[in-house]
């Protein structure tokens, strides 16, 4: 067996592992779903379900990621096919571990087509800010934005030289690649959070006297029983697979290089902590309270114009607007670069490790793919001359939201039903906190699971309400203009989920074709 490379250092890790779950989920998504959803009433579900969804789940997917890397695989098809064949028959669990396998192939190709894309967004509006182009009067938040996302030259260029970046960090390996790159990222990363952080408490109420920033504080964190709804729950519950980077196969990625007796549960619960303080502390400190500051609580509530249109718009308002608009989004780009680099080094892996090619090639080969794949989310706003993002929402809706709570509850289920007694031996091997036998008999077996089952039941209900299920979802129903576009996204989900079930068996059978053969378990560690 190859021998596969180690992380150098624990902090290398931890930053590492860190810089996968903080993206721009914790300061983009985060507080725009906090604010839509109630403020206080959303951190309520959301503490909840860290809890009851977040902490199981990312200590799971840490033993997933060291139980395969034993056995030489740092992709989730064979670990899920390792786990459940101590209870189902090997052929069985190679069909699970397929499915597996094709989720998390699906979610780190098509969701990496559109994520690279706004960390080039953030990339060029960095560049841009620090130019003095986006403080621009004449020209509105809104058009600069439509102006940009509908030309070819910004939208290209900055998204291949993000590309570029993760090609780079990627093809240097775990040491000096994305250990190196998280060690350099994560630091400025928090750094220009705090620097933010003091301007945007500190800005007073320059609208209404109603609208101050510790105002907007107090709206993220008074409990707001009045307004909690199943909606709020299934918002926050979302956000916490979100965040956490759950359901993605990226934890077990980077988990699967470290040495069988590291200890994961102190390493995953540290994980957890930095990404909740980056999110809930940075990203609701910062965003929230400038932007209630002048926009009030309905102003919070936007998506991507949040982010692109309204905060340029505070920031040719403020004293220094120029530089703290340049440290937003340049720290806007080193936590997209840091999650973005998971999701390359997965595609990495398996060609690398189940197709044998060199670590170079291999990276060369997923910088030509994302070209590929990512091609359809900036020719939408280019040909349709307009920032309607149909494939980039229906892409979104399915491979980047639902399908990560059915990998949840998949992976929930393999370890917890389907892996025997050896959880608990298997996580807590060199652990300093032992994981205690209850967290495994109630949580990781009846509530966790429980939890995740309300949640995709919801979410379908959810969906169902909203049209998703339709053949022309109800998001585009006015615009038959962008119908081709949500037909192309569901086009190339079932392409990328076909070939991710057909390769992830192909390669179970290539190395453990004589156990399918017999149907029994023989190659045991």
């Amino acid at each position: 067996m190859k021998e596969r490379e180690n992380w150098g250092s624990k902090i290398g890790l931890i930053l590492a592992m860190s810089g996968n779950a903080i993206g721009l989920g914790n300061f983009w998504r985060f507080p725009y779903q906090a604010a839509k959803n109630g403020g206080g009433a959303f951190m309520l579900p959301y503490v909840i379900a860290l809890f009851v969804l977040g902490i199981p789940i990312i200590l799971v997917e840490w033993m997933q990621g060291r139980y395969g890397g034993k056995y030489g695989h740092g992709t989730i098809g064979y670990m899920v096919y390792l786990q459940s064949r101590e209870k189902i028959k090997p052929k069985r669990a190679a069909i699970l571990g397929s499915i597996c396998g094709m989720i998390v192939i699906g979610v780190t190709v098509l969701v990496n087509s559109y994520y690279n894309h706004i960390i080039g967004w953030t990339l060029g509006y960095g560049i841009f800010t620090a130019a003095g182009k986006t403080m621009d009067a004449n020209v509105s938040t809104g058009d600069f934005f439509v102006n940009y996302v509908t030309s070819p030259g910004p939208v290209f260029i900055f998204w291949i030289i993000s590309l570029g970046f993760l090609a780079l960090a990627v093809t240097r390996g775990i040491q000096k690649g994305i250990e190196a790159w998280a060690k350099l990222m994560m630091p400025i990363l928090y750094v220009f959070g705090f620097i933010l952080i003091f301007k945007s408490v500190t800005i007073g109420a320059p609208v209404k006297p109603e609208w101050s920033a510790l105002k907007g504080l107090d709206y993220l964190w008074s409990p707001r029983w009045s307004e909690l709804s199943w909606q709020t729950a299934l918002a926050a519950s979302g956000q916490i697979f979100f965040t956490l980077s759950l359901g993605m196969g990226i934890i077990q990625n980077y988990a699967s290089y470290i040495k069988e007796d590291d200890d994961i549960v102190l390493s995953s619960l540290t994980t957890v902590g930095l990404n909740e303080f980056a999110e809930v502390i940075l990203g609701g400190t910062i965003v929230i309270p400038i932007c209630y500051a002048f926009l009030g609580a309905e102003g919070l509530s936007q998506s991507i114009g949040l982010t692109f249109i309204s905060l340029p718009n505070i920031f040719r308002a403020v004293n220094g607007g120029r530089a703290i608009g340049t440290l937003w989004f340049i720290l806007l780009f080193c936590a997209g670069i840091t999650s973005a680099i998971a999701m390359y080094n997965y595609i990495v892996a398996i060609l690398e490790e189940d197709m044998g090619f060199t670590r170079k090639k291999a990276s060369i080969l997923v910088f030509a793919l994302y070209i590929i794949v990512g091609l359809p989310v900036g020719l939408e706003q280019i040909i349709t001359k307009t920032a309607g993002f149909a494939y980039f929402s229906e892409v979104d809706n399915w491979v980047g939201t639902y399908f990560l709570v059915i990998m949840g509850l998949i992976e929930i289920v393999v370890t917890g039903w389907l892996m025997k007694d050896s959880f608990l031996d298997e996580i807590n091997r060199g652990a300093y906190w032992k994981l205690p036998s209850w967290v495994y008999n109630v949580v990781i077996k009846f509530i966790t699971p429980i939890s995740i089952l309300l949640l995709l039941i919801g979410s379908t209900m959810d969906y169902i309400k909203q049209g998703y299920f339709k053949l022309v979802p109800d998001f585009v129903a006015k615009t038959p203009e962008l119908v081709p576009w949500v037909n192309g996204a569901r086009i190339i989900i079932i392409i990328v989920f076909t070939l991710g079930f057909i390769g992830t068996y192909r390669s179970i059978k290539k190395v453990y074709g004589e156990e399918l053969e017999s149907n029994s378990v023989i190659i045991k560690k």
